[in-house]
């Protein structure tokens, strides 16, 4: 499945354990302090996914808290993006147990629909829908899933324009926009569906490097109003300066995870120290 085809698949279909005591167990803190208390926003345990004779995934399992913000690094093909994209069954886990805010995932159509309505998905390759405006590509998903009468989801277009900094585009078409601006615009069209949760998958890897930032201000806007987020980035001073926690993969496994500060200046496993040094 394409990753257009899969935005339209989701517009079209849409409808843990307590911090880590480091002193007692020799762990690294996983959990920021903020968030102490906090619920479980999404459980995944023992998740496998294999492609044929490949495993991308094997045994994987996390668990992500309210509002917490999960930067998750590895190498190329070392399974972050499918671990993700498994999140809202754009790719479907062969073993293992996944929940989204107590939804568990399952054959059941109306379960898959009630997590795509809670979580929101921004892609590398934006994969706005070219015949159809700024304006329309944010209002689709509101007026054909939620019913939002058009006014009213043309309203919360241009407040989610002005969240991401380019109302003055709405009237265009994603050709006439820069690519940093087309992101933009699928953040806001992910957001207009007023998800809990928003997966990025390496959201600043086809832009420009002048365009980054302008990215990742809005997300890190997003990351300060209390959204839960799981990014799939190597843009290390974005992961230092707003994850809560750094996940890393390699191989389709969770080799290491733990804050910023653990990970920056004392990571555990050698496979994590050596990809560290081969990026920083």
């Amino acid at each position: 499945m394409t990753d257009e085809l899969a935005a339209a698949d989701i517009i079209a279909e849409a409808a843990g354990p307590k911090t880590a005591d480091p002193v007692a167990n020799g762990e690294p803190e996983v959990f920021s302090p903020r968030l102490a208390g906090s619920k479980d926003m999404i459980v995944t345990e023992h998740v496998d996914k294999w492609f044929g004779d490949f495993q991308a995934l094997d045994d994987v399992s996390l668990r992500i808290k309210e509002e917490e913000i999960v930067v998750i690094l590895g190498p190329s093909g070392s399974g972050k993006s499918t671990y993700i994209r498994c999140l809202n069954r754009l790719e479907e886990h062969d073993a293992g147990r996944i929940v989204i805010d107590g939804i568990e995932m399952n054959e059941d159509v109306r379960a898959l629909q009630a997590i795509r309505s809670e979580v929101g998905m921004v892609f590398q390759q934006f994969n706005l829908f070219p015949h159809l405006s700024v304006l329309g590509n944010i209002t689709l998903g509101p007026q054909k899933v939620r019913h939002m009468p058009k006014l009213e989801a043309e309203a919360l277009a241009m407040q989610l324009l002005e969240r991401v900094g380019i109302p003055e585009q709405a009237d265009k078409y994603p050709s006439q926009l820069s690519g940093g601006q087309q992101q933009r615009v699928a953040i806001a069209r992910a957001l207009a569906m007023q998800p809990k949760i928003m997966l990025f998958d390496e959201p600043t890897s086809a832009l420009d490097p002048e365009m980054i930032k302008e990215v990742l201000d809005v997300m890190q806007e997003l990351a300060e109003s209390g959204m839960t987020m799981i990014v799939v980035t190597h843009e290390m001073g974005f992961a230092r300066e707003v994850a809560d926690r750094l996940v890393f993969f390699d191989e389709g496994a969770l080799v290491e995870q733990g804050t910023p500060e653990h990970f920056f200046t004392n990571p555990r496993e050698e496979r994590t120290k050596l990809f560290l040094s081969q990026i920083l």
